[in-house]
């Protein structure tokens, strides 16, 4: 039985073709022992391979998600050993980040350890929050004090002059207050003080200038007539008095004009003798003759006065009626020399000069401050020889912005520094200029100085000042100690409680303020604050620096107006 079961042939249950699958690639797998096809178990194993594939970057991803968890809730700082084996207790920080000072102390987490004084908000008057004109009790002082009415008076006057910087009245900075942990981390933040003080302030316009002569003061001299230079007898820098003698020239028509004088007297002295002659004999001669004389001697005498007007237009005037009855010599010896001043004459030989003589004199009182004419030289009207100028009295011109001509009002005092000279010189406007520079837009003004020294110079240039307004006790503040934070100028306030005990709050309140005139190391203050606070002055930098900090994120209310 077993040899015919062995060697028996085996019937294989016929089956058709095996077809091609997306899994088989064509290619025929045998039959598993379960009498399961492979094409049959092919999604549930790609499902488990998905399944277990995913396993591993899940498992990273949670790793990641966790370590960010962490970091985020513990300042990205890694904890110590001990603090992860459990073996020191978790220590609970009493520090307040924002405002950089312990939690249990931070008057500005918790604003009942340190409750703020009113809130009286945005004066209009003054344009300041908690106006310490308007309310006094608000200033950081021991005592409240007094608001003199001479403060109120410069505000005022200080608001009227000129258009000042503006606060935000809708602004919420004022509220806040910086505190420091100790004295100690105020010293080290490098945070200095100072005390509110009084001193004069002078408000004033800038600009260019210099000094120049006075042209209503001033002469320019030269010949009537063309001649040649006979005498120079000042030279520049010689003090002249009024109608004094500059120098001579000789011209020809001078003396024209003399002989033109002596023939038209010697004719008028004719006709007088004739006139005088017929009236007596009025009797034996003609009407017509005593007028036709008459009409003769009408003509003579306006000679006379023609001749004499044209030496008078020459500065020649002569007194005719003193030449009556003179004869002709004793006449030509008067007009030879007329105009020459006797100290000139002194010097001359009557017998040999000339009659052409014209002195140029000085219209006015001054001094020589030019001179461009020597003896023997030829002249004539167009050149000018002297230049006289009247120095006790001299002229400032400045050049000023055209923006601030509203500032300014005839009267006025204005001061000039002139380059490398500390002497400062004051005078009074006088005239502004109606125009304006067409490449500068600078307006040209200007101020009249009294030199009675003569110590000014002609064309000095410097720097001269218009005085708008002049305060001898204004409220004061160092230059810097105040801060634009974004919409508003403030000043960090010491409290007045600071040294009242270790303990106490070392808290600098905010307070907003209205600036004035700046002159060189101090600022005037028209509104914020009273003299004997203390404010922060130099390190207030770090103040502000806090402040912008404490606002950041929370915005200001201002900052969208």
């Amino acid at each position: 039985m077993s040899h015919s079961i062995v060697d028996a042939p085996t019937q294989k249950p016929s089956r058709p073709p095996a077809q091609p699958t997306a899994d088989s690639h064509s290619v025929e797998k045998p039959e598993t022992q379960t009498g399961v096809k492979p094409e049959q178990r092919g999604p549930l194993r790609r499902g488990v391979s998905l399944l277990l594939g995913s396993i591993g970057p899940t498992l990273v991803l949670i790793g990641f998600a966790a370590v960010f968890y962490y970091g985020h809730h513990n300042d990205w700082r890694i904890p110590k050993f001990a603090a992860l084996t459990g073996a020191v207790e978790p220590v609970v920080s009493d520090w307040c980040e924002e405002h950089g000072v312990p939690e249990s102390i931070c008057v500005q987490c918790d604003p009942t350890l340190m409750p703020k004084g009113p809130d009286y908000g945005w004066c209009e008057i003054h344009g300041v929050h908690n106006c310490t004109l308007e309310h006094p009790d608000v200033a950081q002082l021991k005592v409240t004090p007094s608001v003199l009415p001479d403060d109120l008076e410069r505000a005022s006057r200080a608001l009227a002059v000129t258009p000042r910087k503006e606060n935000n009245s809708a602004c919420k900075v004022y509220q806040t207050r910086i505190q420091f942990a100790s004295i100690e981390s105020v010293q080290q933040a490098g945070v200095d003080v100072e005390l509110i003080d009084r001193a004069p302030i002078v408000e004033t316009i800038t600009g260019s200038g210099e000094i120049v002569y006075d042209p209503t003061r001033q002469a320019s001299l030269a010949s009537r007539l063309p001649g040649t230079v006979w005498l120079v007898s000042k030279n520049v820098g010689d003090p002249v008095a009024k109608g004094e003698v500059l120098a001579v020239i000789d011209a020809a028509a001078v003396g024209e004009l003399k002989t033109t004088l002596l023939r038209a007297l010697a004719e008028r002295n004719l006709q007088q003798q004739n006139v005088a002659r017929l009236r007596e004999a009025r009797g034996a001669v003609a009407g017509s003759r005593i007028l036709d004389s008459e009409a003769a001697l009408a003509k003579a005498q306006a000679d006379v006065l023609a001749a004499d007007q044209s030496l008078r237009n020459l500065g020649l005037p002569v007194d005719v009626n003193s030449l009556q009855g003179l004869d002709q010599q004793q006449v030509l010896d008067e007009l030879r020399l007329l105009g020459i001043p006797d100290s000139i004459r002194s010097q001359l030989d009557s017998q040999t000069v000339t009659s052409n003589l014209l002195p140029i004199r000085s219209p006015i009182e001054g001094a020589v401050v030019e001179r461009s004419v020597a003896p023997g030289e030829v002249v004539d009207p167009a050149r000018i020889l002297f230049k006289v100028a009247d120095v006790r009295q001299m002229w400032l011109t400045l050049n000023v912005p055209l923006e601030n001509m509203n500032q300014l009002a005839i009267g006025q005092t204005a001061k000039f520094h002139a380059d490398g000279s500390r002497e400062t010189v004051v005078g009074k406007l006088d005239w502004i200029s109606t125009s304006a520079d067409r490449m500068t837009r600078m307006v040209q003004v200007r101020a009249v100085l009294d030199n009675p020294d003569g110590r000014l110079r002609n064309e000095t240039f410097g720097t001269g000042e218009i005085i708008l307004r002049s305060e001898s006790d204004a409220i004061v503040i160092p230059t810097g100690a105040s801060h634009w934070e974004g919409c508003c100028q403030v000043v960090f306030v010491r409290d007045k409680n600071y040294f009242d005990s270790p303990e106490s709050y070392k808290v600098f309140h905010v307070r907003s303020v209205r600036l004035g005139a700046v002159n060189g190391s101090r600022t005037e203050v028209l509104s914020g604050v009273l003299p004997g606070e203390v404010i922060a002055t130099a390190g207030s930098d770090v103040l502000r620096a806090q402040l912008l900090k404490n606002n950041l994120g929370a915005g200001c209310d201002c900052v969208a107006e």
